[in-house]
């Protein structure tokens, strides 16, 4: 059982960086999976990239978005974020974390996971 909020989205212009980020709340464990998934209107939802633990570091990026975005952990080990550079307008979307309490090895389809956050909003001017 945890709780995940996502935050840090907003309004930018097309070049920009920023950070998203997803704290978790209530029962975690070391075991759990945690992803950064996206979704614009009209499109599925999107796998970016995963952390397969909240102590380790081990992660794995969609190599669509290798070089422009970054998955890590804080010390803290209940905040997972999500770096993003170059942003362009196709990067609008909803941005979600979620969890898999399975621990899974690299998941990357949506009905991997059981726990998700709401959601931040993320738009990309043209």
């Amino acid at each position: 059982q945890v709780q995940l909020v996502e935050s840090g989205g907003g309004l930018v212009q097309p070049g920009d960086s920023l950070r998203l980020s997803c704290k978790a709340a209530g029962r975690t464990f070391d075991s759990y999976t945690v992803a950064w998934f996206r979704q614009s209107p009209g499109k599925e939802r999107e796998f970016i990239a995963c952390i397969n633990t909240w102590d380790k570091r081990a992660a794995f990026i969609t190599d669509s978005f290798w070089g422009r975005f970054v998955i890590f952990r804080d010390n803290d080990k209940k905040t997972v974020h999500l770096d993003m550079t170059d942003v362009k307008p196709e990067d609008t979307a909803v941005y979600m974390c979620a969890a898999d309490e399975h621990g899974a090895t690299q998941p990357q389809n949506a009905g991997d996971y059981e726990y998700w956050g709401q959601g931040t909003q993320v738009t990309v001017s043209s």
